[in-house]
């Protein structure tokens, strides 16, 4: 088995994070950010982008670029309110009556689940670049008020992008996990999580590597998304009274609206008033809109006050439920980048009267919890013990469409209840299972998580047969339910699954098309890397024709350079026609092309030092050579042979060694020791590097010609001759 990480999978951004060395680390993505945005987009030509270059086509391409799905997950269409509903992409009602997010790029209406997936499966490679090895399983975290339906939609999601989800867990109970950690003590905490699309309350008691969950308690339609619409509308509703124009009617400019007021949201927690500005945010017959406008601190404040009332809801309820009061809380963690907005803080301090805790990073902590917990599950810590609960009721309908709770809400998990039921009518021989999810007392108020009968049952008078119904909750929150007749020991059970809106050969066909869209992608991105590589090919096809042209002659291997340059040609033109076999083709004859040439560079600089070397010896011995000679041996072609183009790996420094003798002059590219235009010593016009100001390394005159003169290459500088015994110092 492979790596097990901790994923965040958020409503606005989503973390990975893994256990090395027994402390959590935050692995940063492909990107570099240790965040990555909740984001899935398909370009213009198709290609399926996630992250960060999805968010950034969202104005540009709203129609095909999905972000917030979170708050779609396992619910039906019928769920939604209109406000999750206004969103720059298309939201479509299923044949079923679940979600769908239609895609007009790829012709494809694609499923909440199957958007996440493409999610988990950028965080999971991210992640295996970084181990070094394949990430197999993972630890998902989700709302601690999830229902039964929005976890097994996670848990499809997980499966549909190629992972074991070992464990879906609180996000709460995972923010505990990461603060607790390392606790000496014991102490009761008060987990106020505010994120994107979701909020959540859990009161936990920490000590001795025990992490028990009290109670937990949320609104799964509250989020700092929900802060932004205020500022949108606000925004929209001054520009209409202004301009008569409601932006909210245009895709784009309802995306720039929705960034704007994020943006805007955060700016105003540090300061009290922020300006807006929006140019050419739509336009009419008169010409171009703008929209400029300020924002003040209070203002917001003021128009956010009914989402503030909804927060405090939550955290009452988890008070009571835990039969404590806010004098009991000992510690308050924030958790979630909504927690950052002044009047928030503000609200925790006035409901508990302690001041938050600010210790942990509210971005990163649960995503640091999920990685505790696959640390757990893998074995790699241990003395940690988690309990958590069940956020909501569970029971089953029973005569007159009454709920029946065998399950109250925050009760501790992994749990497992049973009843006794009976018919309802004389001689009844099948019994219908209805099984729901809620605080309601009417079973068609809650949320329905599924129906099985149980046959079979001998005819009798109602009241009479015994139906066992047993209730199993496991670590994940998952539900089994089961029903036994106890006359006959006949029994039927089902795994509430129905809630992701997915069969199981829907899951399947959505990993299946998961598999195909990353063949397409790789062999895209395939196709992108090739024709990168061809024209950066091209280019050094073309700077070496320059520089052999320019060091050489025209004349120096002609043919070859001739050759290079039409293969080049083709190479371009199959590039503009998309010819996969001419590019393959072309890239193979011209890499042959240039190594041929740099083979005769190369030889060229082998015969040219031999020659060099034959005649050093034989001016040891025969004396010294006419004053031609000089020239012909083209003592001026460069000091420096260090030929650092690519034609040569040898080091052809003939001796000039440290000197400092042509300082300021010598091209850093090329490492001749002289200008592109004065050749290699061959023509007179060239300057063989003979003026008076090069000095040749040995003075600012022209060589002497006189017998007293060595027309040897010059040794390396003796230090004796150039340093000052008086003053330790360079003449």
């Amino acid at each position: 088995m492979g790596k097990v990480v901790g994923i965040d999978l958020g409503t606005t951004n989503s973390v990975v994070a893994v256990m090395e060395g027994g402390k959590p680390v935050v692995i940063a993505n492909a990107e570099g950010m240790r965040t990555t945005p909740s984001v899935v987009g398909f370009s213009k030509d198709g290609e399926k982008v996630v992250g960060q270059m999805a968010r950034r086509q969202t104005v540009l391409n709203p129609q095909n670029t999905f972000f917030a799905i979170k708050r779609f997950m396992g619910r039906k269409y019928s769920e939604l309110a209109p406000e999750s509903k206004r969103v720059p992409y298309t939201v479509r009602k299923g044949e079923i009556g679940d979600i769908k997010i239609v895609c007009p790029r790829v012709k494809k209406n694609f499923a909440p689940e199957e958007v996440s997936a493409m999610i988990l499966k950028k965080l999971a490679e991210d992640a295996s670049k970084y181990l070094g090895e394949q990430v197999t399983g993972t630890v998902i975290t989700v709302p601690a008020y999830f229902n039964d339906a929005q976890r097994q939609a996670t848990r499809d999601a997980g499966r549909i992008a190629g992972l074991e989800v070992l464990r879906i867990l609180n996000e709460p109970t995972a923010a505990a996990l990461a603060y607790g950690l390392d606790k000496a003590g014991s102490e009761v905490i008060l987990v106020f999580d505010l994120g994107g699309g979701t909020f959540d309350v859990s009161i936990l008691e920490v000590g001795d590597g025990v992490f028990e969950v009290k109670s937990t308690s949320g609104d799964t339609q509250l989020g700092g998304n929900d802060f932004d619409k205020r500022i949108v509308d606000w925004l929209a509703e001054k520009f209409l009274e202004d301009e008569g124009i409601d932006l909210r009617r245009d895709r784009q400019a309802l995306q720039r609206l929705m960034e704007a007021a994020e943006k805007a949201k955060i700016e105003l927690s540090a300061v009290s008033v922020t300006d807006i500005n929006l140019p050419f945010i739509t336009a009419d017959q008169d010409g171009p809109k703008h929209l400029e406008t300020r924002l003040t601190r209070s203002q917001f404040e003021a128009m956010c006050d009914d989402l503030l009332g909804r927060l405090r809801v939550p955290v009452k309820r988890a008070l009571r439920d835990a039969g404590m009061t806010p004098r009991d809380i000992e510690e308050v963690v924030l958790v979630g980048g909504s927690t950052r907005m002044p009047i928030v803080e503000k609200l925790v301090e006035a409901m508990i009267g302690l001041q938050p805790n600010q210790n942990v990073n509210p971005d990163e902590v649960v995503a640091v919890g999920a990685a505790v917990q696959a640390g757990i599950l893998a074995g790699e810590l241990k003395d940690v013990l988690l309990l958590d609960v069940t956020p909501l009721s569970i029971g089953l309908e029973t005569i007159g469409g009454v709920m029946k709770k065998l399950i109250p809400r925050n009760t501790t998990i992994p749990v497992r209840r049973s009843d006794i039921f009976s018919t309802s009518e004389n001689n009844q021989n099948t019994v219908e299972v209805h099984v729901a999810q809620g605080e309601r007392e009417m079973a068609a108020d809650n949320k329905s998580l599924g129906r099985f009968k149980l046959y079979g049952i001998p005819p009798a008078p109602r009241g009479i047969p015994q139906i066992q119904v047993s209730f199993d909750i496991d670590a994940n929150g998952i539900l089994q339910v089961t029903a036994l007749d106890r006359t006959t020991g006949r029994e039927q059970s089902i795994t509430v699954q129905g809630a992701s809106n997915l069969s199981e050969a829907e899951i399947q066909q959505a990993i299946q098309d998961a598999e195909k869209f990353a063949d397409v992608d790789r062999q895209r991105k395939q196709k992108v890397e090739k024709r990168t590589r061809s024209e950066a090919l091209i280019l050094q096809a073309e700077r070496q024709l320059r520089e052999v042209a320019l060091d050489f002659g025209m004349q120096f291997a002609r043919n070859r350079r001739q050759r290079i340059d039409n293969i080049s040609r083709d190479l371009k033109d199959s590039l503009k026609e998309n010819d996969e076999r001419g590019i393959d083709q072309a890239y193979a004859d011209l890499q042959d092309a240039l190594s041929d040439l740099n083979k005769e560079v190369r030889q060229y600089y082998a015969d040219d030092e031999e020659d060099d070397l034959f005649g050093t010896i034989r001016d040891i011995f025969i004396g010294d050579k006419e004053d031609d000679d000089f020239y012909d041996r083209g003592y001026g072609r460069g000091a420096d042979r260090g030929y650092d183009r690519g034609y040569s790996n040898r080091d052809y420094d003939r001796g000039y060694g440290n000197r400092d003798y042509d300082r300021g002059y010598r091209e850093p590219d090329r490492g001749y020791g002289r200008e592109p235009d004065r050749g290699y010593g061959r023509e007179p016009e060239r300057g063989y590097g003979r003026e008076p100001d090069r000095g040749n390394g040995r003075d600012n005159s022209y060589p002497s010609y006189d017998k007293d003169y060595s027309p040897r290459k010059p040794s390396k500088p003796s230090y004796r001759d150039n340093w000052d015994d008086e003053d330790d110092d360079w003449l």
